[in-house]
């Protein structure tokens, strides 16, 4: 059964007043892939555009996703973020992997915060340095990890 559905099989929020809040944490992860005409502007970890320190304020628009997940995707609940972690590193390869961890204790699960997060991050990353080159891609959103509620993943 699909719990976003009603009985008159129109869209619904899924009730959850009856359910336990539990400790809940969510990770997930994106990266971006750039040209070598981006890579070879990184220094000391970090690449500055005409913008502004992109690394710094792709977690910073990441964590503004995360609190407003709500407003974003129609049947989330509105939670009260008790966390929320975001690293942005360059691989091996000097593209830069994401990674979004939120928790929170409350009656539904954070996945969508965590995976939103990530997200919002790497479009910014995106958008700050989209005036260098096109040639960047955005790959490998997903989630990493989940615990609390029915079942843990990861």
């Amino acid at each position: 059964m699909l719990n976003h559905i009603d009985k008159k099989n129109r869209p619904t929020m899924v009730d959850i007043a009856s359910k336990e809040a539990s400790q809940r944490k969510a990770t997930a992860s994106a990266k971006v892939i750039f040209s070598q005409e981006i890579k070879e502007r990184f220094k000391d970890g970090d690449l500055q555009t005409k913008k502004g320190p992109v690394i710094d304020t792709a977690i910073i628009a990441g964590t503004m996703a995360v609190k407003k997940t709500h407003d974003l995707i129609p049947f989330c609940h509105p939670l009260n973020i008790n966390a929320c972690n975001i690293s942005i590193e360059p691989d091996e390869n000097q593209d830069l992997i994401i990674n979004c961890s939120v928790s929170v204790e409350q009656k539904t699960g954070v996945e969508m915060e965590a995976l939103t997060g990530a997200s919002v991050a790497a479009l910014t990353i995106y958008d700050m340095c989209k005036s260098l080159s096109h040639e960047i891609e955005i790959t490998e959103i997903s989630l990493v990890s989940k615990s609390g509620g029915k079942r843990d993943i990861g």
